[in-house]
């Protein structure tokens, strides 16, 4: 939803004062799921959410029920808990392979005129209570959000907020692996990298800790923006790790960093690497994606035949200094709302409501690995996918003499008498 939208809204009388979404809201509620439960008759919205959300093993997914003690935990530290299960159909020759997985989304904690220590600092003493509350309530794997450890700079085109670049094993890192060992957890964390080892280069990197408190591997971000406000190639270049899959203690996973949703061989790639889950840290702003951020994510996991965790940032993040990006729009100080929406989505084309668009928040879900195989089994698009004439295809596209297969109405361009 475009930053500042407005919204009328008519009653008997006519049409009511229009109303600001200034604070992130959907005319007053925290995401489209609250609008529509709130306003519909429940045998309507059974049946939107039956379209919105599809079914999972042939019904509406299920919530689980978490501890009251957890729930207080939420309403004490104010974030969004929401929690889900996706099945699979029982086979006879495999157990259930239940996994539970955590989405974190958040706001920064500080204004951007902090001294950069403080706003880090504050941003770990956010995120430890959700991320306990993650561990407590038996999470295997929680994922946060695009470059967690700081405001998403990367607007302003100042390399001042460099600073906040640090090497895998940083301190974030440190952070984390304490955690992950404490809860028995593997954390993926996405950072603003600096590779002391290639003279000080920047990446956009997910570090993955295994829950042993280990640094499993890391992955660059595949795809630059260079798009609106999304100014990110003046701090960092496309990443140079391929598409690699992450064997875990609880599954085989990816990370699909932001941008690289956009682009459905990425999400190809990690599918070919044999990727279960496959998550999209993400900074997104309303004006930009939103209309498209339920669709991408749900039809790479339908294509592919694997869940995905989508986690996208909270809030609106001011900086100091006004920037523009030769867009022919006025200078303005901030990228826009961050509108969260954080959601799962499963291979069979369900999908979890989403959290809060103006709040932090911890989405878990339990899903059962074996649908995965169960829906490559029904659909078959690995057996009947033509790789080799994609293949040619690419081949002959990269080459400078490369001709399109146009083939025109050979009456398009004669000429009538």
């Amino acid at each position: 939803m475009e930053k500042n939208q407005e919204v009328e809204t008519k009653n008997g009388e006519g049409v009511e004062e229009s109303k600001s979404l200034k604070d992130g809201s959907i005319c007053g509620y925290e995401s489209l799921h609250s609008l529509l439960s709130a306003n519909l008759k429940p045998e309507i919205f059974q049946e939107v959410s039956r379209l919105l959300l599809g079914l999972n093993c042939g019904r509406a997914i299920d919530t689980i029920v978490l501890p009251e003690s957890t729930k207080a935990l939420s309403s004490e530290h104010d974030f969004d808990l929401q929690a889900f299960c996706f099945h699979a159909d029982k086979e006879l020759l495999r157990a259930p392979r239940v996994v539970r997985v955590g989405l974190i989304q958040n706001s920064i904690s500080l204004p951007t005129t902090a001294p950069f220590l403080d706003q880090k600092r504050a941003i770990f003493q956010k995120l430890k209570p959700i991320i306990e509350v993650a561990g407590s309530s038996g999470v295997n794997i929680v994922c946060l959000q695009e470059a967690w450890m700081m405001p998403f700079a990367f607007c302003t085109r100042e390399k001042r907020w460099c600073e906040f670049a640090e090497p895998v094993d940083g301190e974030s890192t440190r952070f984390l692996q304490d955690l992950a060992l404490k809860f028995n957890m593997v954390i993926i964390s996405s950072i603003l990298e600096r590779d002391v080892n290639h003279g000080e280069t920047l990446w956009n990197t997910a570090v993955i800790i295994g829950n042993h408190g280990n640094i499993i591997g890391k992955h660059r971000k595949n795809h630059i923006p260079r798009v609106g406000d999304f100014n990110e190639s003046t701090y960092y270049m496309e990443g140079n790790t391929g598409h690699p899959v992450f064997e875990t203690a609880y599954g085989k996973i990816g990370v699909n960093i932001c941008y690289g949703r956009h682009h459905p061989l990425n999400w190809l790639a990690f599918g070919l690497n044999g990727a279960e889950i496959v998550f999209n840290p993400s900074a997104t702003v309303g004006e930009l994606s939103e209309p498209m951020w339920p669709i991408e994510a749900r039809n790479a996991a339908i294509a592919n035949s694997y869940f995905v965790g989508s986690i996208n940032r909270v809030g609106t993040e001011i900086f100091p200094n006004p920037f523009t990006s030769g867009d022919g729009k006025p200078q303005h100080a901030d990228f826009g709302h961050f509108y969260g929406s954080s959601h799962f989505s499963a291979p069979d084309a369900s999908c979890t409501p989403s959290l809060s668009r103006n709040r932090d928040g911890l989405l878990i879900s339990d899903m059962d690995l074996n649908l995965c195989r169960q829906l490559k089994d029904k659909w078959g698009f690995r057996m009947t996918a033509r790789y080799e004439v994609y293949a040619e295809l690419l081949a002959n596209y990269l080459k400078p003499d490369f001709k399109p297969q146009v083939i025109s109405d050979p009456l398009l361009h004669k000429k009538t008498l």
